[in-house]
């Protein structure tokens, strides 16, 4: 097939072209990412493969049906990013990657919590400068804390697994639990915000979970509480996170992703500047740690995710069943 790659980043350009040799489809990849000016670039092409921030709102799948584009193929697992319905209306497929690296992603968010905690960043930085003072630098021993797991998916086992090896007590919210870990115990959300030192979030952007970490979710935390978000931004309400940081109402923030991530993530702008206070603010917060959405990317990650579009665009070609489709269902928070 004929495949457009939106988004596309030097560095899985190699895993394309080493695993492509099996499929055999056409790629052609561009910088941009997809919106309603440059969805006309997919125009010639069979198939749009797209990212994390890639707009697929009802107007631009629209477009994209119009000019042919049969098969939409994600490169993520998520996919808050698609307006479904519209998709199904179109009858325009959208195939996804449910699972490249849930070891990648939990691990992320452990050394966010490390670097965090220990203040790593900041003894990096003074080192090289030759400052070898210890203060300002205390952390808190990770054994004997209570980690709050909030979604007990692929990735949300994985970080309970690793943060049980510290010696730490797990406990947990899901709406259909995963009772797989015996040392996991399932509370309400609210005993979460009370008794954790640590909550970690591990769910899908929906209409139910958008900013379900709020106001009121931090006004019930421990003063102590670190936050760790490896999933998606929309998750916590970001004026309420810093207003909870300002008055010292948690601890301290570890984030990989942010609500408004999408005109500035993936992309350099040193020296240039970013026009949004709000994440501009976070960044001034010397307990506050952000990385771009780098928390999938690990070779392994990366070459399944590569792995498995391929394949995935492969069995539309091919007519076979597309194991991987999106389908509207029930919120499974």
């Amino acid at each position: 097939m004929k495949v457009i790659v939106f988004s596309a980043h030097d560095y899985e350009k190699p895993y394309f072209s080493e695993l492509n040799t099996v499929n055999n489809h056409e790629l052609f990849f561009v910088y941009n990412n997809l919106n309603l000016e440059s969805a006309i670039m997919a125009k010639g092409f069979d198939c749009v493969c797209a990212f994390v921030n890639d707009k697929l709102d009802a107007e631009i799948l629209v477009k994209l049906k119009e000019i042919g584009i049969k098969l939409i193929a994600l490169r993520s697992a998520g996919f808050n990013h698609v307006n479904l319905n519209a998709a199904f209306e179109l009858n325009l497929p959208i195939v996804r990657v449910p699972a490249y690296s849930p070891h990648a992603i939990a691990e992320h968010g452990v050394a966010l919590l490390l670097t965090l905690n220990r203040k790593i960043h900041k003894a990096y930085n003074r080192s090289k400068e030759f400052n070898f003072s210890l203060e300002g630098l205390v952390g808190f021993d990770l054994h004997g804390k209570t980690v709050g797991i909030v979604g007990t998916g692929k990735i949300g086992l994985e970080m309970a697994k690793i943060m049980h090896g510290f010696g730490c007590q797990i406990l947990a919210y899901d709406k259909y639990p995963n009772t797989s870990l015996n040392y996991m115990q399932f509370v309400s959300l609210d005993e979460i915000y009370k008794k954790c030192d640590i909550i970690s979030l591990h769910i899908p952007l929906t209409n139910d979970t958008h900013h379900l970490i709020n106001e009121s979710a931090f006004s019930c935390m421990k003063k102590n509480a670190i936050i760790i978000n490896t999933s998606r931004g929309g998750i916590i309400d970001t004026k309420a996170l810093i207003e909870a940081l300002k008055t010292k109402t948690i601890k301290g923030a570890a984030l990989d992703v942010y609500e408004e991530e999408e005109n500035y993530f993936f992309s350099d702008f040193s020296g240039k500047g970013i026009d949004d206070d709000n994440l501009a603010r976070l960044l001034t917060f010397p307990n506050v740690i952000v990385t771009g959405h780098q928390g999938f990317l690990t070779a392994e990650a990366i070459h399944n995710i590569v792995e498995t579009t391929l394949n995935n665009i492969s069995d539309f070609e091919n007519k076979l069943p597309l194991i991987n489709e999106v389908k509207i269902q029930k919120n499974n928070f």
